[in-house]
């Protein structure tokens, strides 16, 4: 009788640290990354999942994508940035640079890149009308 309450004990024990182990809130990991939906050539962390791909935005095409453990106040991860970099993009610094908006341009090509409690953004500038092209080219 007095051995089993201590087991009793010890087992409680064990089941809240297991609770608590799996319910903490995962770093993500900065070690792989694969191409945006709406931008090849623009890194997004793998384990990074896109539940929703907006089209009917007329200014920005954009894809958000949820990642655990990423906030809003830490604004966009040193690993990350260096990432982007490594993949040939180039940070525009600007008069309205915030930690958790960064706008990155590469051969041309604009995008922007937001981080939210637990999901961030990646945008791109959708081309200008034909007329406006047209105009350009006078």
């Amino acid at each position: 009788m007095k051995l089993t309450r201590p087991l009793w004990i010890l087992f409680i024990v064990c089941i809240v640290s297991v609770m608590f182990t799996g319910c903490g809130a995962k770093e993500p990991n900065w070690d792989t990354f694969e191409g945006a939906l709406n931008e090849k050539s623009f890194p997004v962390p793998k384990e990074a999942s896109s539940p929703d791909r907006a089209t009917t935005n007329v200014a920005m095409d954009y894809v958000r994508y949820s990642l655990s453990g990423i906030k809003e106040k830490e604004g966009v991860p040193e690993a990350y940035l260096k990432a982007i970099e490594a993949w040939g993009w180039e940070e525009q610094k600007g008069e309205e640079d915030a930690g958790s908006s960064r706008v990155f341009q590469k051969d041309g090509l604009i995008v922007h890149l937001t981080v939210h409690d637990g999901y961030f953004t990646v945008m791109i500038p959708k081309e200008k009308k034909a007329s406006i092209k047209g105009l350009k080219s006078k």
